[in-house]
């Protein structure tokens, strides 16, 4: 706590940060022109990069768990995800569009951040657990406001972990 210049006690502001795993190298900052298959696709290629998985089984269970409706989160934040059978904990993904596009989300806002989560296949509770947790980091506007203010994918990476890139210093 503080003392602001009433004198009152306030609460200092603690940026919260997802206990996913994410690679530094899983995080886009401004991919231009993609279509929600193409995003599915930058997702896979970098889980296949990032974690060693199966690019075409990632696009797979993504366009799966898509045709059961529509990962578009609302305010403008879609959360695709799948389980995976080759994890053993849950990944992420992070992609910031320069240009908004449409997801079918259920707030009807077109998309310009996506989280991608990643989990295994045995662990519902874990993958639950996850969800719950990515969709409630995402729901805060003074977050979702830095991630999109954020200048790099190396500040994307600390606002998403709180972690320094071990590679960029």
């Amino acid at each position: 706590m503080r003392s602001n210049s009433s004198g009152l006690w306030a609460f200092e502001d603690k940026m919260e940060y997802l206990s996913v795993h994410m690679d530094a190298a899983a995080v886009t900052a401004s991919a231009t022109g993609l279509s929600k298959q193409d995003i599915f696709a930058t997702l896979a290629k970098k889980a296949s990069q990032c974690y060693g998985l199966d690019a075409d089984i990632v696009m797979n269970r993504l366009q799966d768990r898509e045709t059961l409706g529509s990962t578009g989160f609302g305010g403008s934040v879609a959360i695709p995800h799948a389980r995976i059978k080759e994890l053993d904990r849950c990944v992420g993904l992070f992609i910031r569009l320069e240009q908004p596009i449409g997801f079918d989300a259920h707030d009807g806002q077109i998309v310009d951040l996506i989280f991608g989560l990643l989990s295994p296949e045995q662990g519902s509770a874990d993958h639950l657990k996850a969800l719950a947790e990515v969709s409630r980091f995402l729901r805060d506007e003074s977050i979702v406001a830095k991630l999109r203010g954020a200048a790099s994918e190396d500040a994307l990476y600390v606002l998403l972990t709180g972690q320094q890139d071990q590679q960029a210093a």
